[in-house]
């Protein structure tokens, strides 16, 4: 009997600590999971602003990064700046799609915030916001909201000077 005791006690002990222990630990391990893919996602979308920005330094002749403009561009550099801003708006949509929610946690927050801190630098160009209502057409309802939002405060808060 005291062998039948035994077993009986290792189960008792097995339901009250192992199981809430085994629970914890899946918890534990899923939100680490969920912490190292919304990492990994900001990090594939970093690389491909990186990517965009080798654009415009390749096409330093549409003055993307210049505070002051210098003249008119022609037909095909005018161009060319809208298919960049094409690209631009299509990663902040995707930027927005995978990291932004309505309740965010603190990583996530600060994940999306280098985000809204790019769209308030690119919606601080005049150009920029003259070509958003066009490049917007078709896009997630709440993405048009969320830049339409940055783009009317950059409007007011900005003098006309690009980045």
């Amino acid at each position: 009997m005291d062998v039948m005791q035994g077993l009986e006690a290792a189960s008792y002990l097995v339901t009250v600590v192992g199981l809430p222990l085994a629970i914890w630990v899946f918890v534990h391990d899923r939100r680490r999971e969920r912490q190292s893919d919304e990492e990994e996602i900001f990090l594939r979308l970093s690389d491909e602003y990186s990517d965009f920005m080798r654009l415009v330094i390749d096409n330093a002749d549409l003055q993307l990064l210049s505070a002051t403009p210098r003249g008119e561009l022609g037909e095909e550099q005018r161009e060319r700046r809208h298919a960049l801003f094409a690209i631009l708006v299509s990663l902040f949509e995707r930027a927005y799609v995978l990291v932004y929610e309505e309740r965010m946690s603190a990583q996530q927050a600060r994940l999306w915030q280098t985000w809204a801190d790019y769209m308030q630098d690119w919606c601080a160009r005049e150009d920029f916001r003259a070509a958003l209502p066009r490049l917007l057409q078709g896009e997630d309802p709440g993405f048009v909201a969320t830049i339409g939002k940055i783009a009317e405060v950059a409007a007011v808060s900005t003098p006309a000077t690009p980045l």
